[in-house]
Parts: C-alpha cells; structure tokens; sequence
C-alpha cells in the first residue's frame, strides 16, 4: 500500500467530505489521527465504519478552535506515532443564509466569530503546531480545504448558501496558502483545494439543500457548468492526488466546483462578421 508507514492528520472525517477524504487515506495504509468535536452520531458511525473495515485510527476530541487543546492533539500525534506526513486542514464552519438568515437575528450572535473561528483561525493553528512534526518528515504536504465562496462572495444563486463571514474566511485562506509554501519550501508542500457545492457540503444532503425551492436548485446548478454538484469521493482523489503525488506542486489553488465561479456565462457563436 502507498501510505503504508504514513500518518495523516484530518480534521472533519465525522462529515461526508472528510469521511471519504480519510477513507481514501485509510485504504493506502495509511494511520490516522481524526480529530472530532461535535456531531456525535456521525462520530459514532465514522467509529463503527472504520473499526469494521481494519483501518488503522485514533479518534481525538479536541475543540479546534482552542490553542490548548490544538497543542494536546498535536502532543498526542507526536507521542502515538513521532511523525506527521499529511495534514488534511478540513475545518469549518459556515451559516448558511436561507437556514440561519442574517447576523442580526438573536441566534446569529455569534455566527460571524465562528465562520471565522472554525474556517480560518483553526487551519492556521494546526498548520502552526504541526509544523515541527511535519519537518522531521521527507515528502510532507498540507492540503488546505476552501470554498468558492471565497471567490463569489454573497452572490447570485449561491447568496443562499454562502455568508458573509464565510465568505471572507475563506477569500483569506489562498493567502495562507501561498504564504505556507514560501515559508515550508522545499521540505513542506502546502496547496489548497477551493470546492464548489458538494453533496454534504452546500450540496444535496444538507439542510440548506433540503429548503431550496424546485427553482432555487434549477438556478444553482444552472450556474454550474457541469450541470450537477460534486461528489465526496471525487473530492478524496483530488485531496490524495494534491497530498501524495503532485510532487512539484506547491503554493496552488485549485478550484474543484464544477464551473461554479465561471458562472452560467456560456461562449456564443462565433459571429460571421461584416468583411
């Protein structure tokens, strides 16, 4: 197996993205450290699944929104196994708007804080901790995980699923992207996968897909020039790819959303002219 002998970092496997994410690790042999916080059913079915299928994991309940306890999961990586050669930075957290509606509502309180909390504060401190660990390593990468609503903003069909506060959280992810290359260059790959609406993730599955009028999902996934959402495991291969073996590929940002940002904006015939 590829990984065999490799640990992998990867935060968020309890959800659909990062369960397929760390499945495809786990099925290259490698071992993984998944750190879990909420969610407690689906920690409980990620534990069932991956006991069943023989992979090798440890299950860690760390806050990673909280320096301490970013520091104790990182201790513990280094006690466990005294290397880390991937680190997978899938962590967020985004209010969408036609489920939590604006900011100013009582319950969005402290929305904006957590956007940013989750989907940018908390990738910097596990590349931060992890960083030392991962240098002792040769042909260590970081894959930071992004959304195109860094790219649209609150706008056009996606304004329903994309906030503000998230939407600018992950505009400043491609910064510390490229500025994670510079900094970790030649020892570190650091490259980042910006993805569109995925099923589990904006896409059907979710809450806010389940509210969207007939008309609403038409308009979204017209504005795809794929024409449909993007499946988890598609994202996995993309993930590994950039990880494990795009081996001259570093301080890249790789839009995986179908056409999304492009738009529904098609090329026209070309006109015969007037010559």
């Amino acid at each position: 197996m590829e990984l065999e002998g490799k640990t992998a970092l990867i935060p968020g496997a309890s959800r659909p993205v990062g369960r397929a994410i760390a499945k495809c690790f786990a099925r290259q042999g490698a071992h993984l450290f998944l750190p879990v916080f909420d969610w407690p059913e689906s920690v409980t079915e990620l534990r069932e699944e991956f006991t069943e299928n023989r992979f090798s994991f440890e299950l860690v309940q760390t806050d990673l929104r909280k320096t301490s306890e970013v520091k104790k999961l990182v201790q513990t990586v280094a006690a466990r196994s005294g290397k880390l050669h991937y680190l997978i930075n899938n962590i967020e957290r985004g209010g969408m708007p036609i489920v939590h509606g604006g900011y100013d509502l009582a319950h969005n309180r402290d929305q904006w804080d957590l956007e940013f909390a989750t989907s940018l504060k908390a990738k910097w401190l596990l590349f931060h901790h992890c960083l030392d660990l991962m240098q002792k390593c040769h042909g260590c990468s970081v894959v930071n995980i992004s959304s195109v609503a860094g790219v649209t903003g609150r706008s056009g069909p996606g304004a329903l699923l994309f906030n503000d506060g998230y939407s600018a959280a992950n505009r400043a992810i491609s910064s510390l992207t490229e500025t994670w290359a510079r900094e970790t260059a030649p020892l570190v790959r650091v490259n980042e996968l910006c993805l569109g609406l995925i099923r589990g993730r904006h896409g059907e599955g979710t809450r806010g897909w389940s509210l969207l009028s007939d008309d609403d999902k038409k308009e979204l996934t017209g504005q795809i020039l794929l024409a449909r959402t993007g499946r988890p495991e598609e994202v996995a291969d993309a993930v590994y790819f950039l990880a494990v073996r795009a081996s001259y590929l570093t301080g890249a940002v790789i839009r995986m959303d179908g056409g999304f940002s492009l738009g529904a904006t098609r090329v026209p015939p070309m006109p015969d002219g007037v010559l």
